[in-house]
């Protein structure tokens, strides 16, 4: 997979992308992550990229001109055009499943905006679609952005060297996901649930089961449908 990030602060993406899983699926080859700087893309000397809005208002909002010629240069960069994404509140809410849409894509190109948002006329001729983090603001969309390859690129076959890591966890099948324990067996009068030191895999996966079911229904009952899933296995 290829993604674009598209944005006026490159620089905050360093850490992120330079550590633990991102960092070993790009060495790998898994995925090749560039950044593209708007400003780069500006004509005056103040590298303008903002300004008011017509018909007054707070704020400044994102020039369509500046962010068009970007966006055209990066689109060149690939032969795939992809999946062309813009972070703003106002988008789709983001979810696991989403994540799964957009990880068995050949590429992605991702729009992080700033200041008051975009032109309109950007979302519109980039046939751009919308994804929100949450129902809150950000200063920009850099770290919505951040969330979204995180997420993604976790699901790409060998991003996290365990197949079956990425299918156990929360949301993956639209429950949170189980209680987990480790080493010690007993730590500070905490004993670990007698059934994972069974050795039984089927009662194993069935306690599994039952939890995330009431884990959902107690911490997050949104997510379940009017007939929540059963499990009758013993």
């Amino acid at each position: 997979m290829r993604i674009d990030i598209i944005t006026l602060f490159p620089e905050m993406f360093e850490s992120p992308l330079n550590h633990s899983i991102l960092k070993r699926a790009q060495d790998e080859g898994i995925v090749s992550i560039a950044l593209a700087n708007i400003r780069d893309f500006t004509t005056d000397k103040y590298h303008k990229v903002d300004d008011r809005p017509y018909g007054g208002g707070a704020g400044m909002v994102l020039m369509p001109v500046p962010l068009f010629d970007c966006f055209e240069h990066v689109e060149k960069l690939a032969p795939t055009r992809g999946r062309v994404i813009m972070l703003t509140p106002q988008g789709e809410p983001f979810r696991q499943a989403k994540a799964q849409e957009l990880a068995r894509e050949e590429r992605l190109i991702l729009i992080a905006g700033r200041y008051e948002g975009f032109d309109e006329r950007i979302r519109i001729g980039l046939n751009a679609e919308q994804i929100s983090i949450g129902d809150y603001v950000l200063n920009g969309g850099e770290l919505a952005a951040m969330v979204v390859i995180d997420a993604v690129v976790r699901l790409l076959p060998g991003a996290l060297g365990h197949e079956e890591s990425a299918q156990d966890e929360s949301f993956a099948e639209g429950l949170l996901e189980y209680p987990h324990y480790t080493r010690p067996e007993v730590f500070r009068g905490m004993r670990v649930p007698e059934i994972l030191l069974s050795g039984d895999h089927a009662k194993i996966a069935a306690w599994r089961r039952r939890q995330s079911l009431e884990r959902t229904k107690a911490w997050r009952p949104d997510l379940l449908p009017k007939d929540p899933p059963t499990d009758t296995r013993s």
